[in-house]
């Protein structure tokens, strides 16, 4: 097995791709980007400073000479194309979120993965949040209980001045409010924490723009083992995260500083049964290329990639069945 870096190429320097390059900087000991793919001319002026090539496509990256692994930070209807033709070329994946729109989408290309025995990554940081992670922690071991409830909200207004062609403003390239810009960080916790759903309902409406997929969405979701979730990923209101999640032991509340593109630290409340309610503050963190030299150790065999395929596909079947209530106004669907 090969050692050093992962020799990747980004693929897409957009907002989130550039982000994740610049962020990389300071992980070179795991990834080295080498190559991108980027049509809009923007893409080879932003890797002037990098000193890497960029093609106008996929298929020219996937080419480079030592490309191991590629980075897919494109728009949601490209994932399917890109990841059948990073697979065929034998290139372990990193997929920005949502992995696709539909379960049937999610087994194929983590199938693909599989088959081929590739790793496959996900853009879902907030695993990787130092509270989260102490979070997921005391779920899993017991501390909170008898798992209850979760209450989450991840919500902005940075789409509010993005121009009208810019494909985030597309509802079939991102539909239901802002589900799969940042709700979908949620149901990804959801679902580790609570195992698949059984139901979904939903409301999307538009009320303070002209953001055609709607600025205010929420959702209910029903699990099969027993607990439920209330998510909202709002467009038009300023920034907030928040996750919480209760137990019949305890609670504890999350709250970002700051949204994760320039991380500012987390403000952590919580309870547990007999004892005071407790806030603590945390230090600013990077999750972003945290998870990335995650994926990067995992290609490199050192250790498991967190996110399984059995979590993505469980992510993606909560998504598809969202977008499918959101368009019958609400109904409930069963998955």
């Amino acid at each position: 097995m090969a050692n050093g870096p992962v020799k990747t190429a980004m693929i897409g320097l957009g907002w989130w791709g550039k982000k994740m390059t610049s962020v990389l900087q300071s992980a070179k000991q795991d990834i080295e980007i080498v190559c991108a793919a980027e049509p809009h001319p923007s893409g080879a002026e932003f890797a002037k400073d990098y000193g890497f090539t960029v093609y106008a496509d996929h298929n020219g990256a996937l080419a480079h000479p030592g490309v191991e692994a590629v980075i897919l930070a494109t728009p949601h209807s490209l994932h399917a194309r890109q990841i059948e033709d990073s697979v065929a070329a034998r290139k372990h994946i990193f997929c920005e979120k949502p992995l696709a729109l539909t379960r049937a989408g999610a087994e194929k290309a983590v199938n693909a993965c599989a088959a081929k025995k590739l790793v496959l990554g996900m853009g879902h940081e907030r695993r990787w949040e130092p509270p989260v992670a102490d979070m997921i922690a005391a779920a899993k071991s017991g501390k909170l209980g008898r798992l209850l409830q979760i209450e989450a909200n991840f919500s902005h207004d940075k789409f509010l001045t993005l121009a009208a062609d810019n494909w985030r403003l597309n509802p079939a390239e991102a539909p239901v409010g802002g589900m799969t810009a940042t709700g979908i960080h949620l149901t990804d916790l959801a679902t580790l924490l609570f195992g698949p759903a059984r139901d979904v309902r939903v409301s999307c409406e538009k009320l303070a723009s002209n953001i055609a997929q709607g600025d205010t969405m929420s959702a209910h979701i029903r699990f099969k083992g027993g607990g439920t979730a209330y998510i909202s990923a709002t467009l038009a209101t300023p920034f907030i995260s928040r996750f919480a999640v209760f137990g019949s032991k305890g609670w504890i509340d999350i709250r970002d500083k700051a949204h994760v593109e320039s991380p500012a630290g987390w403000v952590v409340t919580s309870a547990a049964t007999g004892s005071p309610i407790s806030t603590i503050e945390i230090p600013p963190a990077e999750p972003v290329k945290d998870n990335l030299a995650a994926f990067a150790r995992a290609v490199r065999g050192k250790a498991a990639y967190p996110i399984t395929g059995e979590q993505l596909v469980n992510n993606i079947s909560i998504l598809e069945a969202i977008i499918q209530s959101a368009a019958q106004d609400g109904a409930v669907v069963t998955l």
